[in-house]
């Protein structure tokens, strides 16, 4: 299967999350590229952006996951290439 890149941003709004999502995302880590997080604690949210580099399904599956978890929302968004 070819691999596509992709971008998923998420919105952390509930802290107690944080170590279920770090698990995941770290249960995925060999097709992570890179990952930027920001706490904005004006809005007591942190915003994570992590780019991929993986098949289709494991994109999806891995945004599936995320989406799952209680406080955390997420988008993908992936390359044409």
């Amino acid at each position: 299967m070819t691999n596509r890149v992709a971008m998923i941003s998420i919105i952390v709004e509930n802290r107690e999350a944080v170590d279920k999502l770090n698990s995941i995302l770290h249960a995925y880590r060999e097709y992570i590229i890179g990952r930027m997080g920001i706490p904005y604690e004006k809005k007591n949210v942190s915003v994570i952006s992590i780019a991929l580099d993986a098949p289709t399904d494991t994109i999806n599956a891995l945004a599936g996951k995320l989406g799952n978890i209680e406080g955390v929302h997420s988008n993908t968004v992936y390359s044409d290439i």
